[in-house]
């Protein structure tokens, strides 16, 4: 048995025959006002925004003030676990050679103000007066100085204080400024020396070809002084006869 939908005749063979077109039954439309047009449309509505002071909930949560969310939160009452205050034990020597390198044993760094707690450079005219092992000692004092100031750079950089530098370099010139005049009276020393020595070659007390290892030899003039001592005792007893003929003829 055919179905419903094959006895419908085609809307093309109905055009052909004449008949006209089924057109179904429909109630009129009725005008689209603009109160539908507005429920229906799919824009959203233009409002104002609400007058609330911020909708931010993150607004005044720093980590670097310590402020923490406006809101209770579950975990609020829970106190925040601490780092542990742990310094392992390590024995160190207190006298070790390294700590000179740094202002004492234990200390890192001195503050600026204990940096320019310093006195002034050792001037020349005070160095003239010291011995060799003074100004050796001096020489090495400064050198240990200046390593310590060196290190104290090196960790204001790594650190990134951003403070002493300027103490620390106003106190290495005058370190540098005492080691420039030790060497300056070093070398008036030397040159002193270098005379010394070339009025030493004409002397004939001093022999520097001598393999024995001495070159002092004072014998040189012994023979000198014997003549001279002999020359001295005849002046002595020629000089009162003279003296006694003029008398004598006086007090004739």
């Amino acid at each position: 048995m055919a179905g419903s939908n094959a006895l419908r005749p085609s809307m093309g063979c109905l055009s052909r025959l004449g008949a006209p077109p089924l057109v179904r039954s429909a109630r009129p439309s009725a005008p689209r006002t603009a109160a539908a047009a507005l429920a229906f449309s799919t824009t959203a509505p233009q409002c104002k925004r609400k007058k609330t002071k911020d909708n931010n909930k993150k607004r005044g949560v720093s980590s670097l003030y310590g402020s923490g969310p406006r809101e209770h939160l579950s975990m609020s009452d829970v106190p925040l676990p601490k780092p542990r205050d742990f310094k392992p034990k390590v024995a160190v020597d207190d006298k070790h050679g390294l700590w000179g390198f740094f202002p004492a044993p234990g200390k890192l760094l001195w503050t600026p103000k204990e940096t320019e707690e310093h006195g002034r450079a050792w001037t020349v005219e005070e160095l003239r007066r010291k011995s060799w092992e003074d100004l050796h000692a001096l020489w090495w004092a400064c050198c240990k100085e200046r390593n310590m100031l060196a290190t104290g750079k090196v960790e204001l950089a790594r650190g990134k204080l951003g403070f002493g530098e300027r103490e620390f370099d106003t106190r290495d010139v005058e370190v540098q400024t005492t080691m420039q005049a030790i060497k300056h009276a070093l070398t008036e020393r030397y040159y002193t020396w270098q005379d010394a020595v070339e009025v030493a070659r004409s002397d004939p007390e001093i022999d520097f070809d001598s393999r024995d290892g001495q070159v002092y030899k004072p014998s040189a003039y012994e023979d000198d002084l014997e003549m001279s001592d002999s020359w001295a005792a005849e002046a002595e007893s020629a000089t009162p006869e003279k003296e006694a003929t003029p008398q004598k003829e006086a007090t004739r």
